[in-house]
């Protein structure tokens, strides 16, 4: 696994793909247009890839493991081919939520591991996401910004979301990639 001192980590479902309601096939993967470009500009900037993803349709049953990881390499094959990039490391969380996970977001957990699997800094970090819980997910773990793009369920929080809340509202994942870029490194 390739070490990178700064990461950007991807909500997956209403960030880099439309959301059915529980994916639960790898013929349902499909990205927004924009995605595999952005991404791609992000690692040529130097930045690690990172999907932080809840996947409770496994917990409750109506997704399983294999299928999970079938739709990844669905993403993986989509972004190869889109973007000639790749994501250096899925961090999933499949329990329900009432089942008490210290790993589900809103909790840091997921970010911070994987920033130790990469050797990352996450004070030079991004966290992007259509929910309130990923910007909860990267405040908490120290992450340097964190991103709400209106894509996906975000359209229905974009407006509501007080100052502070989130270090820039993005139209999607391009006009995210792009403020990113723009930031002092």
């Amino acid at each position: 696994m390739k070490r990178h001192e700064r990461l950007i980590f991807l909500d997956r479902d209403g960030t880099l793909n439309p959301d059915p309601g529980y994916l639960s096939h790898p013929d349902q993967m499909n990205l927004f247009p924009w995605v595999a470009k952005s991404l791609r500009k992000l690692h040529d900037a130097g930045f690690g890839l990172v999907v932080v993803t809840n996947q409770s349709g496994v917990g409750r049953g109506l997704i399983t493991l294999e299928n999970l990881q079938a739709i990844h390499a669905r993403m993986d094959q989509l972004l190869a081919e889109q973007g000639g990039v790749a994501i250096d490391h899925y961090a999933l969380c499949t329990h329900r939520p009432d089942q008490g996970c210290p790993c589900r977001k809103p909790s840091p957990l997921l970010l911070k591991d994987a920033a130790t699997r990469l050797g990352a800094d996450l004070s030079k970090s991004y966290m992007i996401g259509d929910k309130r819980i990923d910007l909860e997910a990267g405040r908490r773990a120290g992450c340097k910004g964190v991103i709400h793009v209106r894509s996906g369920a975000g359209a229905e929080e974009y407006q509501s979301i007080a100052p502070g809340e989130a270090d820039y509202l993005a139209q999607d994942l391009g006009d995210a990639a792009d403020w990113i870029l723009r930031q002092p490194q």
